[in-house]
């Protein structure tokens, strides 16, 4: 029976989840390269993995401690480009490959220091999005709206995966140290492996357009709002009201910012002042309100009515319709509807006597 190590399976499941994306039109923007890029460069690392710890192939581990210190650096520029108005050409991403050839060189030159090296990398790289993540989901400003809090946890599971693979490799050097090697096999295959896999699942939520379906994540901000905050807010609200902006889907708080000539910083602050949520927040109650009046004025399908108000997936409008109404969208209907309904079947009754 031929062996089949556990990492293979992880390869071709990255590899069908990248296929899956190159098929999407919207992987060909500027900023879903990087993304491509990362869950690739996942595959072929957990392909690497099989080779070494399923066939005992040494020669790979060279190919293997450089890819690693690609996937780090690629991690933390995937995520660093939502934070950005324009992402950053190809071009101006070279530095992220020094890592890479200074672990070449190691291993040319020194390879005592490679696992140290790639260690360093993964934590401080790690450590790094964690300080992205310190202002919360309205930093990803190239993020789509719907989807902003599913990008923002992405990010912070990638953060601490690649910090616990760090904190894996220490313990494998360990364990190679005290007994020579002997469960060093099983941590990759139960660890890095699965971590890998983790890690595709996130990159493929940040860089796409899945809507979040868990707990809302605003930053911080001081209690009490400046008056600059409110003129923001007032030219926000009227930006809605009048142009029914959060109709597009595409929307992202980048966008929202240039159409006020404003940092994104500058309205997400004023927005958690003044309203005391996020931008995604605030915007989402400007699409549920559009979807309250359409579901108790006319007969148009729930479906049909979601996608008017700017949402693309029905979870997320499920879940942000019962924060901000306490129901579901049938039910709402339903309840609004049902006066309306006892008075034509009245009339109806009436008319036919």
């Amino acid at each position: 029976m031929i062996f089949v190590p556990l990492p293979f399976v992880v390869a071709l499941l990255l590899s069908i989840l990248l296929i899956r994306m190159l098929r999407m039109e919207e992987w060909s923007a500027p900023g879903r390269r990087l993304f491509l890029a990362l869950i690739a460069a996942y595959a072929v690392q957990s392909v690497f993995i099989g080779l070494r710890w399923g066939y005992d192939m040494l020669a790979i581990m060279p190919l293997q401690a450089v890819l690693a210190a690609i996937v780090a650096p690629l991690s933390f520029a995937s995520f660093a480009d939502l934070t950005l108005g324009t992402p950053r050409p190809l071009s101006r991403q070279w530095l992220h490959l020094l890592p890479a050839i200074g672990v070449a060189l190691a291993f040319a030159f020194w390879r005592d220091v490679v696992g140290l090296s790639l260690i360093l990398l993964f934590i401080g790289y790690g450590l790094a999005l964690l300080w992205i993540s310190r202002s919360g989901a309205d930093a990803l400003v190239a993020s789509r709206l719907d989807g902003a809090f599913l990008s923002y946890r992405s990010l912070v599971i990638t953060a601490v995966a690649l910090i616990g693979s760090g904190l894996s490799d220490v313990v494998i050097s360990l364990d190679l140290y005290r007994t020579g090697g002997a469960n060093a096999g099983a941590i990759v295959a139960l660890g890095n492996v699965i971590v890998l896999l983790i890690l595709g699942a996130a990159a493929s939520i940040a860089g796409g357009t899945q809507p979040e379906q868990g707990i809302d994540s605003a930053p911080p901000s001081p209690a009490l709002p400046t008056e600059e905050d409110g003129a923001v807010a007032s030219r926000l609200d009227s930006l809605m009201e009048t142009k029914q902006v959060y109709r597009d889907p595409e929307l992202n708080l980048n966008r929202i910012a240039r159409k006020l000539g404003l940092p994104a910083r500058r309205v997400s602050v004023a927005v958690n002042r003044i309203h005391g949520m996020s931008v995604s927040q605030y915007v989402n109650e400007f699409r549920i309100r559009f979807a309250c009046d359409q579901l108790a004025h006319s007969d148009v399908p729930v479906t049909s009515v979601m996608f008017e108000a700017g949402f693309i997936s029905k979870s997320n409008f499920n879940r942000e319709f019962l924060r901000v109404t306490g129901t579901s969208p049938t039910e709402y209907r339903r309840r609004e509807r049902a006066p309306q309904l006892a008075r034509e079947t009245a009339l109806q009754a009436f008319v036919s006597r």
